[in-house]
């Protein structure tokens, strides 16, 4: 890598992920995983890696343990193992990861996945790659929603990713120039990078707070391609950047994050949504889709590329056809600013208000942690295997609260905060 100081930003962004993403606790083990069908860190996030483990074990961590994986083989999977096989998981990685978050453990995942890889394949297989990741990650995604743990979602950008978001320029340079665009959006640009992101979390926690403090009962959606109608449940909360997992540990599970997020309630939609940005789910590429909700629920969906993947996390439960989780993003978000499209869904998600179907966050309601979870579904939340975000705000997105007795509040006039 020619990138300048590359060696000393990797630094920097590992001591920033452990310190105030992960917040490593003395005593904690850490497990590091990946985005991809086998949950494996692919081989390029090696110097990343090595980083957080320094950092790591001087935060007093008596283990890091690292799942590794290549997306090279994955692609000789599709190409040329058995077709029925595609059920097959390697069930030790997703057991260890969940006897480590059980056991108090921390855990940091990376993306790094190229969008697109898995587009020329047979969507069949994919899917059936995926729902068994997916059903295999049940267990650890349990404790993920009801905050049993404190983890942390990074990025590390790859060749292909990079030529997606820099497609005009050389494989060398289009990495050189996504690398600094995540640095400078982790805020790695800064005299003091911790300091910035304690001014930023601040920042998000005073929105969340106004919001939760509002309790509206619905919030009402318009623009271009959307007009719907999303129901909060009753004690509804609205969590920010920065969470404090049930042991007690404070955490940032997302970097770089610009939203602030709450739960919808999972029989309360109504209207059509129309996505402004493709989804990468899995290494293949959902575009021009939207879905349309009653009484709740998705009755019809529709894509001008990959519409079989999206039917199929939409069709993968009754959960994965609900609303799990809203977020709101100003336009004015860096990332939004950068003006790129980054194909990416920790990046995109942070330039855009979004919508997840699928499972919500239990810290998401008054007392969901501890709740059953026939409780939780009671209560109006979202139980599922999925969770998939996917963005629908731009600059022309208007939103209104609605109160408990009807009124119409703005919240959002052309992609900004109104308070």
């Amino acid at each position: 890598m020619a990138l300048k100081n590359f060696d000393a930003m990797i630094d920097k962004y590992a001591e920033l992920i452990v310190k105030v993403g992960l917040n490593v606790q003395a005593g904690q083990r850490l497990s590091i995983n990946g985005k991809s069908f086998t949950r494996g860190v692919p081989l390029n996030g090696a110097p990343l890696v090595r980083a957080v483990a320094k950092y790591a074990y001087q935060a007093g961590a008596t283990l890091v343990d690292v799942l590794w994986d290549d997306t090279e083989t994955a692609i000789q999977r599709f190409k040329h193992a058995p077709r029925d096989s595609f059920d097959e998981y390697p069930t030790w990685r997703t057991k260890g990861l969940a006897e480590n978050a059980k056991n108090g453990g921390a855990l940091m995942t990376i993306y790094a996945e190229d969008p697109g890889t898995f587009d020329e394949f047979d969507q069949d297989l994919v899917a059936a790659a995926q729902r068994a990741m997916v059903q295999n990650m049940d267990p650890l995604s349990q404790l993920l929603s009801a905050n049993h743990f404190n983890w942390c979602l990074v990025a590390m950008p790859t060749v292909g990713w990079a030529k997606k978001v820099y497609p005009e320029l050389s494989d060398e340079d289009a990495l050189e120039a996504l690398f600094e665009t995540v640095f400078q959006l982790c805020r790695l640009d800064q005299d003091d990078p911790v300091a910035a992101w304690e001014d930023h979390i601040a920042t998000l926690h005073k929105r969340s707070q106004y919001l939760s403090e509002k309790q509206y009962s619905a919030l009402h959606l318009t623009a271009p391609g959307t007009d719907v109608t999303l129901g909060m449940p009753a004690g509804h909360i609205w969590e920010s950047a920065r969470i404090i997992s049930q042991p007690g540990v404070p955490y940032v599970a997302n970097m770089p994050t610009e939203e602030v997020f709450s739960m919808g309630h999972r029989s309360i939609a109504d209207g059509t949504v129309t996505a402004t940005m493709p989804l990468s789910y899995g290494g293949t590429m959902i575009e021009d889709f939207g879905v349309t909700f009653k009484d709740g629920k998705v009755v019809d969906y529709k894509a001008g590329k990959n519409e079989k993947t999206l039917g199929d996390f939409i069709e993968r439960d009754d959960g994965s056809s609900r609303v799990g989780e809203i977020a709101l993003v100003p336009h004015s978000s860096p990332i939004a600013q950068s003006g790129k499209l980054f194909f990416n869904t920790l990046f995109d998600e942070n330039a855009a208000c979004h919508i997840a179907l699928g499972r919500a966050y239990r810290t998401c309601m008054q007392g969901g942690e501890t709740m059953s979870e026939e409780e939780f579904i009671a209560a109006g939340g979202n139980v599922s295997l999925e969770h998939v975000d996917f963005m629908i705000g731009s600059d022309k997105m208007d939103i209104d609260g609605i109160t408990a007795d009807g009124e119409a509040e703005p919240v959002m006039r052309k992609g900004e905060f109104t308070f």
